[in-house]
């Protein structure tokens, strides 16, 4: 078996789109002026589709939502020539190839986004080529069904917040995430808006559910060391990227605070870049995105050094590859979960492109033992709602 082409495209959603209202998330724009709604920045409205055929007829599926337009270009003019005529179960080696060609405008960021999406469709190529869910080729299962987490519960109206998250207690989900939606330059009130928001979910959901926080890199040190005490009686079980995550000194003396766990790697790179954050103690939960580290590749071995110094691993984002590592590592208790909604920040337009993924039921969802690779398919049911570029 060897790989004959390499295919890309990017899908850009042109459908409806649910406008950002200001304050729905803080991010690192917000030190910055404030536009109407900052959070645009970081929404993801394309996503790109990898697709490595083989010479024997199979088909694998990789994806990436960073700046789709430049990872495709460096998949098809860097990529694409290191693995036609490669033998795909060599997945290490080709790993390296691709790292190693690309080190010099690579390693992280755009380089490593385009190397994850390849990875993470030569894992579904092994998988389909061998007729096994990836799962089992990462070891097979170590829980009998995944536990996952809600996790949407933008910054909105206190009443609409509570309902949202009664919902989600009453679907079964023993655990769910929400986002802050001010940050340093919105001061003192600010401050307090944002306990409200804390408040209104832990006094809906009891103390029962676990409840979690998320910045998204809009606090500076100081401003999260002021909010730690604010926060700290309501139990939160983590709270995530309080700083850009380039400030892994202010992770760890956030974490060395020992008032709230810190939780982060959301916008870390490779098994280096993960190695760095655990030897200078700055999290306590690790969140790597299988599909900007580097992929299924990088995700297990990061996996295994989180294991190594007992830091639970819980990946960024919902989808199928994060599910199958969850799945083959005692390191992930549990996943996230993103549940459906209209084109809004754009994580929920993995659900308008790809088929596949299992429905949570009370705050578990199950893997099938019998689709083999990812279990995914490209859907066509909305694809007149985007434009598609070969």
């Amino acid at each position: 078996m060897k790989i004959k082409e390499v295919r890309t495209r990017v899908a850009q959603w042109r459908g409806k789109t649910v406008p950002l209202p200001p304050h729905f998330c803080t991010n690192a724009m917000d030190l910055l002026a404030r536009p109407e709604a900052s959070m645009g920045t970081f929404t993801f409205h394309g996503w790109l589709i990898v697709e490595v055929f083989t010479d024997d007829g199979h088909v694998g599926v990789g994806n990436a939502a960073l700046a789709p337009p430049v990872t495709k270009q460096v998949i098809d003019l860097y990529l694409e020539p290191l693995l036609v005529g490669a033998d795909p179960w060599d997945v290490e080696f080709l790993w390296q190839q691709m790292y190693r060609k690309t080190i010099a405008f690579g390693r992280k960021g755009i380089g490593m986004v385009a190397i994850s999406a390849v990875d993470i469709a030569l894992w579904d190529l092994m998988g389909k080529a061998a007729r096994q869910p990836v799962y089992r080729l990462l070891g097979g299962r170590t829980k009998p069904r995944v536990p996952v987490y809600a996790s949407r519960l933008y910054s909105r109206p206190l009443h609409e917040l509570a309902a949202e998250a009664r919902r989600y207690k009453e679907e079964g989900y023993k655990a769910m995430k929400l986002r802050f939606g001010w940050g340093p330059t919105d001061g003192a009130a600010g401050m307090r808006r944002n306990v409200d928001l804390v408040r209104t979910v832990r006094e809906t959901v009891g103390g029962e559910v676990d409840v979690m926080a998320d910045a998204y890199m809009g606090w500076t040190l100081d401003y999260a060391k002021r909010m730690l005490p604010l926060l700290e009686p309501f139990n939160l079980r983590w709270l995530e990227e309080p700083v850009i995550p380039d400030d892994i000194h202010g992770y760890a003396e956030l974490k060395s605070c020992k008032k709230i766990p810190i939780a982060g790697g959301e916008h870390e790179f490779t098994f280096y870049g993960f190695r760095e954050l655990i030897e200078a103690r700055a999290v306590d939960y690790i969140q790597f995105d299988t599909n900007r580290v580097g992929g299924i590749s990088q995700a297990r071995k990061i996996a295994a050094l989180a294991e190594a110094y007992s830091i639970p691993v819980i990946p960024h984002a919902g989808q199928m590859h994060n599910y199958h590592l969850t799945m083959s590592t005692l390191a992930s208790p549990m996943s996230e979960w993103f549940p459906m909604h209209d084109v809004e920040v754009g994580n929920e337009l993995f659900y308008y492109i790809f088929d596949g993924d299992p429905a949570a039921e009370n705050g578990f969802l199950q893997l099938d033992d019998n689709k083999p690779g990812l279990g995914l398919t490209l859907k066509t049911e909305y694809l007149d709602q985007f434009e598609i570029i070969e």
